[in-house]
């Protein structure tokens, strides 16, 4: 009787196949269960323990899949087993189809918002990293897109085609812009200076007071507002003063031909002494560099170890003094 039971036929499927189907169901809800709640958490856990984005990333992922996705998913495999009717089942697989789309697309746009947009620190690179982020969206959206399309039996060839070309004919009516605002992704990446740095560009110097997604700007010294593209930033050779960490001074000077060779051959070691007490300096090297006409030539090679530009100059007058003294106590005439 039981099997009996078991072999029945119920539109097209024996009860066999639909206990089969709800035990897929069954293990299905079990398992992703199981991995929503504790394996999920317990990654969720490691991830929290590290260092790195990328296993935050994987698990943002995870966690932004929908708990009836699964339900569906179960769902699905269970039906998969059964013999269905042909409309039925191409609906089924297009609805399948679709949803995992849907589910990686949002899943990598979570990704995308963490992985460009999360280490931001400033709103002008918050801006910038989050249309970043939104073209990688846009991207995602067109292939998943086409490939539903593709899935549904509809031909893309010419679709792709189209687009390919309606591409190429924005790109060169955009270049100039385009070119800026890639450009401007390679200075939020690369970080070849930051908002405050002093940098020379050519002939241009200031302090960068806004990094835009077209445009840096700079305060030069006189207190003008300097515009530069970001294009003409990424082509050009960048001075980055901030980041100097020392700043090595060649310094020239000359004596009378007058002055005795004893006080001559004293001079550099005295010179050290004078001024090696200064904060923030470190004598490299003193000595006799040469002759001219009218001088016996010094060059003195020291280090400011501080890279701020006014106290580079404070410490480059103390030396000055420091000098005039020395030579004003020992009777040497400057040249």
């Amino acid at each position: 009787m039981t099997n009996e039971i078991y072999q029945l036929v119920l539109f097209g499927n024996p009860v066999s196949g639909y206990l089969t189907a709800l035990l897929i169901l069954a293990v299905g809800l079990i398992v992703f269960s199981i991995l929503e709640h504790r394996v999920l958490r317990r990654l969720e856990e490691a991830a929290l323990r590290s260092k790195t984005r990328i296993d935050d990333a994987v698990v943002k992922m995870l966690k932004s899949i929908h708990p009836s996705f699964y339900w569906f998913l179960s769902l699905y495999l269970g039906l998969k087993s059964l013999v269905l009717p042909s409309l039925i089942d191409v609906a089924l697989n297009a609805i399948f189809f679709g949803w995992v789309l849907y589910q990686a697309v949002h899943a990598g746009s979570v990704a995308l918002d963490l992985l460009v947009t999360a280490s931001a620190t400033t709103d002008d690179e918050r801006r910038a990293r989050g249309v970043l982020a939104g073209i990688g969206k846009g991207v995602l959206w067109i292939v998943a897109l086409l490939l539903l399309l593709s899935n549904l039996g509809i031909n893309v060839s010419s679709l792709l085609a189209g687009l390919g070309i309606g591409g190429i004919a924005i790109a060169f009516a955009l270049q100039n812009i385009l070119a800026d605002l890639f450009s401007s992704f390679a200075i939020f990446l690369d970080k070849p200076f930051e908002i405050g740095d002093f940098i020379v560009v050519g002939d241009k110097m200031g302090t960068v007071s806004r990094v835009g997604i077209k445009t840096t700007r700079l305060i030069a010294l006189q207190g003008e507002e300097i515009v530069l593209s970001n294009k003409e930033l990424t082509t050009a050779r960048i001075q980055n003063f901030k980041r100097m960490r020392e700043r090595r001074v060649v310094m020239n000077f000359g004596i009378a031909h007058a002055t005795a060779r004893e006080a001559v051959a004293m001079l550099p070691e005295k010179i050290r002494s004078a001024i090696e007490h200064i904060p923030d300096i470190r004598v490299e090297r003193v000595h006799v560099s040469g002759f001219n006409s009218s001088a016996i030539l010094f060059e003195l090679v020291y280090l400011v170890t501080n890279s701020d530009y006014e106290t580079y100059m404070d410490r480059r007058q103390a030396i000055n003094l420091a000098l005039l003294d020395l030579f004003r106590a020992e009777n040497v005439t400057v040249a």
